[in-house]
């Protein structure tokens, strides 16, 4: 017996990555409902070897459903998570709207599964800020053996979080690189992507930081441990998937090199691809398409008593969106429903 599933917000990335990784982890889906906003009725979408229809979530009802994997923006969620959570349908949101609220678990399977047990407060799971996600895999087992006082950390971030604009935007851009005359103003971002770097994402706040930053901070001290204190730099980079990160941090009790890459190599959800050597690290390009977070160029920070330096990178709309999302249906099945 499986569960019978919705996916809100099925024909965009995150939502069609959704799909896809359901049927590659093959889920225990007896029904399967993709669902969008009015004008997208009727897209198709696929499903393993299957071609769905779209149904308008507008006028859809959760009832007798399990649980509902949003991939909608802030505002529909605010709308429709709670109808679908009134109707007894665990929504599973990937939006930022309920990430800091404390009845709502926010959830990265690898680290804290046992906080998925919280969700029957409001109905509700949240998935972590995609930047946070990978990050928190690679910190928890390190804190858990030296337990970490700090995180310094600077991210290159992909286009695609952006959604699908975005990366039309760098393409577009790129080719007007090569022919001057076909002019592309910035729309998405508020300067030029192509070959750029643009140290900005979300809004500002007032102490100068941006959202995304301030997320970063709020969110890992949600899921590992509210003692940490992380301060982030967080950049658009022109890469279309694939978010990458260079993270210091610095712990309580020593931990030498070597043992943390044994750490790592042991921890779930995540692949160590570490030698010295010319080409002995992984970039954003070749996380794509994989559910790892991968991590390299881990060593010592010699400029502080209790430091390690490392690179962390993984796919966005797998690990950062979608992937989690599902991991997170696994855990809630696994651990509370049962049904399969």
């Amino acid at each position: 017996m499986g569960y019978r599933i919705a996916v809100v917000g099925a024909t965009g990335n995150v939502g069609r990555e959704m799909l896809n990784i359901l049927a590659e982890r093959e889920f225990p889906v007896d029904e399967l409902a993709v669902l969008a906003s009015r004008r997208s009725l009727g897209t198709e979408v696929s499903f393993g070897d299957q071609t769905l229809k779209t149904q308008d979530l507008d006028t859809f009802d959760f009832t007798g459903w399990d649980m509902a994997l949003f991939a909608i923006g802030s505002d529909a969620t605010k709308k429709y998570a709670p109808k679908a959570a009134e109707a007894g349908c665990v929504v599973i949101d990937n939006s930022s709207l309920y990430r800091y609220d404390p009845d709502v678990p926010l959830i990265v399977p690898e680290v804290n599964p046992e906080a998925v047990e919280g969700y029957a407060k409001k109905n509700i799971i949240a998935n972590p800020n995609c930047s946070t996600a990978q990050m928190v895999v690679a910190l928890k087992p390190l804190h858990d053996r030296a337990k970490i006082k700090r995180v310094v950390v600077s991210t290159y971030q992909s286009v695609s979080g952006s959604g699908k604009d975005a990366m039309d935007e760098l393409w577009d851009q790129t080719k007007a690189v090569y022919n001057p005359t076909d002019e592309v103003k910035p729309k998405v971002y508020p300067k030029q992507i192509a070959f750029n770097v643009i140290p900005h994402i979300d809004v500002f706040l007032e102490d100068g930081s941006t959202k995304e930053e301030w997320k970063m901070v709020a969110e890992t001290k949600k899921i590992v441990d509210s003692s940490i204190k992380l301060t982030a730099t967080c950049v658009r980079v022109p890469v279309f998937v694939g978010h990458a990160e260079a993270i210091n941090i610095e712990t309580e009790e020593f931990l030498d090199e070597d043992e943390a890459r044994d750490i790592l190599r042991e921890a779930p959800g995540i692949m160590v691809i570490d030698k010295r050597e010319d080409g002995g690290y992984v970039t954003p390009v070749e996380c794509v398409g994989d559910f790892a977070t991968f991590i390299s160029r881990i060593r010592q920070d010699s400029t502080i008593e209790n430091g390690l330096n490392f690179w962390c990178v993984s796919d966005n709309l797998r690990k950062g969106a979608a992937l989690n999302a599902v991991q997170i249906a696994e855990t809630l099945g696994n651990r509370v429903l049962k049904k399969a």
